[in-house]
């Protein structure tokens, strides 16, 4: 313990100590477990990517109500359960899920398979934070360069003509950080979307963890990557 900090709760628990002798309150005193550097925090964390995309676009399905919804490799104790709070979502993993949570269907699943075989389901289906793992092997998973690629053909695939795709990955200059994720740039990210979807909004965490909601999709901006290093694109997207 620093020495300032130390002195100060030595003489919180001096203070603590007189009261509970005074106290008729049955709560005996345990081994002191001193918490010292949370005096001056804030209330909690509300910065980073995925408090802001879960929280975004959780909020963007509670607001179209679609029929049914499905994720895919979205986390399970973030995003996944923000939606399952107020309505039911099929959830879609290469990794298992050995227990049951309540208005959350679970299938597992690997959407770099060739043969997949749910074709055209679903009105909605979200991918937060995951298609930058596809064939890295983190997970699990087989090894493939491209598995990114396959992952999204068969969530297009996936995907009712006129669905909505939620989807966010780690945005900044283009490289791999093997076996963690990808990184992609806003220009190989927006010609890889615009053939098959519409773009209804893009959002973006910078680099401070910060949300900037509803950016505009300038040339300039695309080029620089919106000044991100490793931010987090936020894509709203209409299937054509």
């Amino acid at each position: 313990m620093r020495p300032v900090k130390r002195v100060t709760f030595y003489k919180d628990y001096s203070t603590f100590k007189g009261q509970a002798k005074r106290s008729k309150e049955l709560f005996p005193l345990g081994k002191p477990y001193p918490c010292l550097d949370e005096k001056n925090e804030q209330s909690g964390t509300a910065a980073g990517h995925y408090f802001h995309q879960d929280l975004l676009v959780a909020q963007k399905i509670f607001h179209n109500r679609p029929e049914r919804h499905a994720d895919v490799g979205s986390r399970i104790d973030g995003f996944v359960a923000h939606v399952a709070s107020f309505r039911e979502i099929e959830v879609f993993d290469v990794r298992p899920l050995e227990i049951d949570i309540p208005n959350i269907k679970f299938r597992q699943a690997n959407f770099m398979e060739k043969d997949f075989d749910l074709l055209d389901c679903f009105p909605s289906i979200s991918c937060l934070h995951a298609i930058e793992h596809f064939g890295l092997g983190r997970y699990g998973d087989k090894i493939d360069f491209e598995g990114h690629l396959k992952g999204l053909d068969n969530i297009y695939g996936m995907l009712q003509k006129g669905g909505k795709f939620y989807f966010s990955v780690p945005i900044g200059p283009q490289r791999i950080e093997f076996n963690a994720h990808r990184i992609f740039s806003m220009r190989y990210l927006i010609d890889l979307i615009e053939p098959k979807y519409k773009i209804d909004s893009f959002s973006y965490v910078n680099d401070d963890g910060n949300l900037v909601k509803d950016a505009a999709l300038h040339e300039k901006d695309i080029r620089n990557n919106y000044f991100c290093n490793y931010g987090c694109g936020i894509f709203e997207l209409t299937k054509k």
